[in-house]
């Protein structure tokens, strides 16, 4: 029986069913083909979830600043979904974790809570190859099926899914500013920097999770932008992208496939 103290009685039982021999995927048909010809072959769904309470802070109505308590919750809980996603991964005993998706849900029961959701398909290498992170632990990336099959093709692999942060309270425009730009094309200096300033934040996190992994490069990146239930001038930008090495050998780019027509 597996023991994680971590996980849930019900998902030990879970994960025994799967060690057995059975396999769930959560990849489209297409998508598990594609993870098949690229040498893996999926073990199981696996998750991890946290329920986690914001805090309370302060902002000034009309500074623009880094709101690092909330911050500090929005990363720590994602931290916490997607640690007992890997922990469901490792018991696995799989290489890595592909289609990661992070959610957020909000239930009617607490406004100030939220639960953070972490999922994917695990999937081990059919040649007994360890994929294994510098840290490791089984890589995780959101990489779609065929964008795994493609860098996999080229002689990149993932090394995680990485992630930077950063939630901002954008300063309010006092009365004399926005009289002063009444019919006027102007740029507005004060939101551009507060907007400028959270992305480069959230962006250099992420970066420094890539570097703590050694990894080559980041594909896939995106930056989402989330006002949750915070009003209208806090925001949270978030960061994400998959980590990637090189392995030894020249990069070879997969050939595209011929289609032939039938017609005369």
């Amino acid at each position: 029986m597996t023991d994680t103290p971590d996980l849930p009685k019900d998902a030990g039982h879970r994960l025994d069913e799967l060690k057995a021999g059975l396999f769930t995927s959560d990849l489209s048909v297409n998508e598990f083909l594609l993870v098949k010809e690229a040498g893996f072959h999926p073990l199981g769904f696996v998750m991890g979830s946290s329920i986690y309470h914001t805090g309370i802070q302060t902002r000034k109505w009309g500074q623009s600043q880094e709101l690092t308590k909330l911050t500090e919750a929005m990363y720590n809980a994602r931290e916490l979904a997607m640690t007992r996603m890997e922990e469901e991964a490792q018991e696995l005993g799989a290489d890595g974790v592909v289609g990661v998706r992070l959610d957020v849900n909000y239930y009617e029961w607490g406004s100030d809570a939220a639960e953070f959701i972490a999922m994917g398909t695990a999937v081990k290498a059919e040649d007994g190859t360890s994929y294994l992170n510098k840290k490791g632990k089984p890589f995780t990336s959101d990489l779609s099926g065929q964008d795994f099959w493609t860098i996999m093709q080229t002689g990149y692999v993932p090394q995680g899914l990485v992630m930077g942060t950063c939630v901002y309270h954008i300063a309010h425009r006092g009365i004399g500013q926005a009289l002063g730009t009444v019919g006027q094309n102007v740029e507005l200096p004060n939101f551009t920097q507060a907007l400028y300033e959270a992305r480069e934040l959230a962006m250099t996190r992420m970066q420094d999770e890539s570097n703590e992994l050694g990894a080559s490069g980041i594909v896939g990146v995106r930056l989402e932008e989330k006002s949750h239930q915070w009003g209208s001038h806090s925001i949270e930008f978030l960061a994400l992208g998959t980590a990637v090495t090189k392995r030894d050998g020249e990069v070879t780019l997969p050939r595209p496939v011929t289609i032939i027509s039938m017609d005369n």
